[in-house]
């Protein structure tokens, strides 16, 4: 959480502060991330100067208080992403030091948090590392014992030992990091599951060498990696059950591209059957055609839930509206899916022609269709494709602030809501006005509903990209509300959604079997549940899963209307 808030905080600064951006010293201990950082025009002040302007953000692992005090002195407008677990100790060790108390600090001495705290001890600090030197500490009177938020949990206990034995007067303070506790018990369980563990992380990060050396003690092969480049595939490939975790520095997004370069690389152990299998999943959701295929699945159940004749050209106008207008969008957006969705980017650059195509051949085909349905139609469709390409194409120039970045993606949540129009109208509104000439309290109930789940979808995708967001500069809704308020907004949402149609039935608006269609959004609000207590679905099954909710629509309306219901 620490290390997440920092990297936040700078990324957030970047986007919207004027001026120079510091961090005082590497912000945290990840190459790739300070890398990101470093494009992004916040550089590393290593010194502090004695007159300065813009912005000094500090370092997660936090810095000495007459380090802080020093840089707003100098001018600098100071930022303190120190993390909260970290502040914690600096206030233990400040309040007792000015008590008199003498303070012993298990950790790195070189380590930047440990230097930073042992400013908060005034004189009275003292740093050990070993058991030897724990021992070779001579006899305090009045001492506490606090540990570096990411010591070794096993070696923090038996000092706390020792000291019940031989010291029972000095105070011990467990200040180890709960995340780091869960994740190095996590580890020693991993270990004992598979053949080998993966640990990610950057090579000079203290806690992500704790995890390797815990999971090392398991006698399990044991990798440590940056990036994914890195893996030693051939060896890896052998074992049937690899482990994979990382240090608390590591950015969700080098995850991913180890999982799938290790994925893609050992793929095809299940036979070939298996793989192909793989594959075909792979190319439908990377290609939007599983996406596309739920959209036609959803203007269905928009259509039959308005008691409208299900046209087929519904279906295909919808389909092809949404693969032309996600194909082009992932085409555009490629800087962020290299750290949204890096399996992604990299096919929509081998395929980039291929999928040019099928975006072109989508959009004149979905334009065709709904010449078919009317004038009105197509030109509402093509003012809404003309703003999709709008909104994909960047332009640069002083009003963008960030670089290259269009001026309707400058709107904070402009994507989400935009996409959720787009899968709206023509899933609700286009059935309505081919077959009444009009949208009436149906249309506008359905429009609704369809709204809802598509907010949903979207919203919780923007959850899982969020750190590729703040990398290039978007304020999608999780990013303004924060990931846990947006996930009970989802939830909320798809309450509502699932008394919706029941309601609207009861009420005499909809037929009573629309209410079957409530077990969509049930489903969806299930799923929300499970993936926030589980870490099951992961990657592109996980949006497989999403998009077969309205897959599930589609199949609902089609026993029903052919059901004899």
């Amino acid at each position: 959480m620490g290390v997440r808030r920092a990297v936040e905080q700078a990324l957030d600064s970047a986007n919207r502060r004027k001026g120079p951006i510091y961090t005082y010293g590497p912000l945290i201990h990840n190459p790739q991330v300070l890398s990101i950082l470093e494009q992004k025009n916040i550089s590393v002040l290593e010194r502090i100067p004695e007159a300065g302007t813009g912005t000094v953000i500090i370092r997660a692992h936090g810095v000495p208080p007459r380090d802080q005090e020093a840089l707003k002195q100098a001018g600098f407008h100071v930022i303190n992403a120190t993390c909260p677990r970290v502040i914690k100790v600096q206030s233990i060790i400040a309040r007792h030091a000015r008590r008199g108390y003498a303070v012993i600090i298990v950790g790195d001495r070189e380590h930047p948090e440990v230097r930073g705290l042992l400013g908060y001890a005034e004189d009275k600090g003292h740093v050990v590392d070993s058991f030897e030197e724990i021992e070779a500490l001579p006899a305090l009177e009045n001492a506490i014992i606090v540990a570096q938020t990411t010591q070794n949990t096993a070696f923090f206990d038996r000092v706390r030992m020792w000291a019940q034995e031989k010291h029972p007067q000095y105070m011990v303070f467990n200040t180890i990091c709960d995340s780091t506790e869960k994740r190095q018990a996590e580890v020693q369980a991993l270990a004992a599951e598979v053949e080998a563990v993966v640990v990610v992380g950057g090579y000079n990060s203290g806690n992500t060498r704790r995890l390797v050396e815990i999971a090392g003690q398991s006698g399990k092969k044991t990798v440590q990696v940056e990036k994914a480049e890195e893996l030693p595939v051939e060896e890896l490939s052998q074992c049937r059950n690899i482990g994979i975790t990382a240090g608390a520095s590591t950015p969700n997004w080098i995850i991913r591209q180890v999982m799938q370069h290790l994925e893609n690389r050992t793929r095809g152990k299940d036979g070939k059957a298996g793989r192909w299998a793989c594959m075909l999943v792979r190319g439908l959701m990377l290609s939007n055609l599983y996406l596309a295929l739920g959209a036609a699945c959803l203007a269905g159940a928009g259509t039959w839930l308005q008691s409208a004749p299900v046209r087929i050209h519904y279906l295909v106008l919808a389909g092809l509206y949404t693969l032309c207008m996600h194909t082009l969008h992932h085409m555009f957006d490629r800087t962020a899916d290299r750290y949204n969705d890096p399996e992604r980017a990299e096919f929509y650059h081998n395929y980039r022609f291929a999928l040019t195509a099928l975006a072109a051949a989508s959009g004149i085909g979905g334009l065709a269709v709904a010449w078919i349905l009317g004038p009105l139609v197509f030109a509402i469709l093509l003012f809404m494709s003309f703003l999709g390409v709008v909104y994909n194409f960047e332009l640069e120039g002083p009003w963008a602030g960030i670089g290259k970045i269009s001026l309707l993606k400058r709107i904070p949540g402009s994507k989400t809501f935009l996409v959720t129009v787009a899968w709206g109208v023509p899933a609700a509104l286009f059935p309505a006005l081919d077959a009444y000439g009009g949208i009436g309290v149906p249309g506008a109930i359905v429009f609704a509903w369809i709204c809802a789940l598509v907010f949903v979808r979207t919203s919780f995708f923007d959850i899982i990209d969020m750190q590729g967001s703040r990398i290039v500069g978007r304020e999608t809704i999780p990013i303004l509300l924060g990931e846990k308020r947006t996930m009970n907004l989802l939830k909320a949402v798809l309450a509502a959604a699932v008394l919706f149609l029941p309601v609207s039935a009861a009420l005499g608006v909809l037929f009573p079997a629309a209410s079957v269609l409530s077990l969509s959004p049930a489903a969806m609000l299930l799923f929300l549940y499970i993936h926030e207590r589980t870490s099951r679905f992961w990657g592109i099954w996980r949006g497989v899963i999403m998009e077969s909710h309205f897959i599930l629509a589609g199949i609902l309306v089609l026993l029903c209307a052919y059901g004899g219901s």
